[in-house]
């Protein structure tokens, strides 16, 4: 069974300064094909001890977006700062005092881990490239984390094939934690597992975050999932962040076209009739990131577009307090 999460209601903690400060990030890829661009100028914070669920259909940039957080994709432009500090710039030996503090958790564990390594020393290796602790006092670490995401000792000998895909990403996750990171990126977690094994990893999320005040971008095409472990949520759409808002807030009252789409979407008894208008209709696909439509990137699909959202690129505004911001010229 899921577990609430407390954190919900830990909203005066976002009035404080955040962990990460994401400002006109911007990856562009040249191809044969031309510039892709995968993300396309957002800008986000995210508070210790808070997780942000970033949302959105496949090929949106979402991964990309996390992957550009933690520089194992290089920005065409825009700032990362973490406490302050710019990340953007930094040669890759003055940026690996900082990925301590930043680690990542994939959604295909099976590719993440090395087959030719044992458990153990898959864990122990970023404690090992850090210079932290000796190899008696990094193997006592390597036990106690394999404790912490319900793993036995014995778990270290082993390699991964050994392993189901659900304890896999426990072991993906407790690398990602072995360096006491501030955030953690998990891109799509939970997607490749059976629904019972996805709670068992949704519940392991939020104890360690209850005990260890790790902050999490959880992002997700899942909707359902988002709604159960997000403080707030973002809505990416074509490399843009299109809306932001309290968890609640979103769910309740969502500002901009495309959100309520993706909301309408969710098979859900509570909200059937409830919210007019349909889902995201899956044989209208994604425009090319090639060549974006122009204005409001979502306005050919959107019923309420006007020749203003052609034409013009909306700003992330507040639209209702709270912090609740969205993209668009009609809300």
């Amino acid at each position: 069974m899921l577990q609430s999460n407390p954190l919900y209601r830990s909203t005066p903690e976002l009035k404080a300064k955040p962990l990460l400060a994401v400002e006109d990030l911007a990856v562009h890829y040249r191809t044969a094909r031309g510039t892709s661009r995968a993300v396309d100028g957002i800008s986000l914070e995210i508070h210790q001890s808070e997780t942000l669920g970033l949302v959105g259909e496949s090929g949106c940039g979402k991964s990309t977006l996390g992957r550009a957080i933690l520089r194992l994709v290089e920005p065409s432009r825009g700032s990362i700062r973490l406490d302050g500090r710019e990340l953007v710039g930094l040669s890759q030996t003055a940026l690996r005092g900082e990925r301590r503090r930043l680690q990542m958790v994939f959604q295909d564990s099976g590719a993440a881990l090395d087959p030719r390594w044992t458990v153990g020393q898959l864990i122990e290796e970023p404690l090992r490239v850090h210079g932290i602790g000796s190899l008696a006092e990094r193997r006592a670490r390597v036990a106690r984390l394999l404790a912490d995401v319900g793993l036995p000792a014995d778990a270290a000998a082993r390699y991964p094939h050994a392993f189901s895909g659900g304890q896999r990403q426990r072991i993906g996750l407790a690398r990602a934690i072995a360096l006491e990171p501030d955030l953690v990126v998990c891109d799509e977690p939970v997607s490749a597992l059976d629904v019972s094994i996805q709670a068992q990893i949704l519940n392991l999320l939020h104890d360690l975050q209850a005990r260890r005040g790790v902050a999490f971008l959880f992002i997700s095409h899942d909707l359902s999932v988002v709604e159960h472990v997000s403080d707030r949520v973002a809505v990416m759409y074509l490399g843009r962040i299109v809306e932001i808002a309290a968890r609640e807030a979103l769910w309740r009252a969502p500002a901009h076209p495309y959100t309520r789409k993706l909301l309408a979407a969710v098979p859900s008894l509570e909200r059937r009739g409830r919210r007019a208008g349909r889902g995201i209709d899956h044989h209208d696909t994604l425009p090319s990131p090639y060549s974006p439509p122009s204005g409001c990137h979502f306005h050919p699909r959107c019923p309420m577009a006007v020749e203003r959202c052609r034409a013009e690129v909306p700003s992330l505004r507040v639209t209702s307090g709270a912090g609740h911001r969205v993209a668009c010229h009609l809300a």
